[in-house]
């Protein structure tokens, strides 16, 4: 029997993340990693109430993610409206439920950017392209 290869100092310190485009009908989820530092689209979650809540815990306990992104989206002008309210209480929700750090990231236009890339599953993409701006963010 061959022994197994150590993981890679960069592999050994590379941290998970999810996250998530927050909205009242549909949650997009895509996973990434403080290595790769790029973004990809999971799933729409067309799921409502503890349903929804249940699908996550299961994405949490399939991916083991370190910390979880939640877009938050805004005015033009930066200010805050009533989504902008909603989708941080479910990042409140989110860090309650399971204990993870939830970071929030300002999401303006991702479901135009999204839309404008001929994305076959808009929210899991724009998900993703929130994840992204989050990484390119880390140090």
């Amino acid at each position: 029997m061959m022994p197994s290869a150590a993981p890679s100092p960069a592999s050994a310190t590379a941290r998970r993340f999810l996250a998530f485009d927050y909205g009242t009908r549909r949650v997009g989820v895509a996973v990434g990693n403080s290595l790769l530092r790029q973004g990809q689209p999971l799933k729409t979650l067309a799921l409502q109430g503890e349903a929804r809540f249940q699908a996550i815990g299961a994405l949490l306990r399939e991916w083991q993610p370190a910390e979880l992104v939640v877009g938050v989206p805004c005015h033009p002008d930066g200010a805050e409206h009533e989504n902008t309210r909603r989708a941080r209480r479910f990042g409140r929700q989110l860090q309650g439920r399971f204990g993870l750090p939830v970071r929030e990231v300002d999401e303006r236009y991702t479901t135009t950017e999204a839309l404008a890339c001929g994305a076959a599953d808009v929210d899991a993409a724009s998900a993703a392209l929130i994840l992204d701006q989050y990484l390119r963010g880390l140090g």
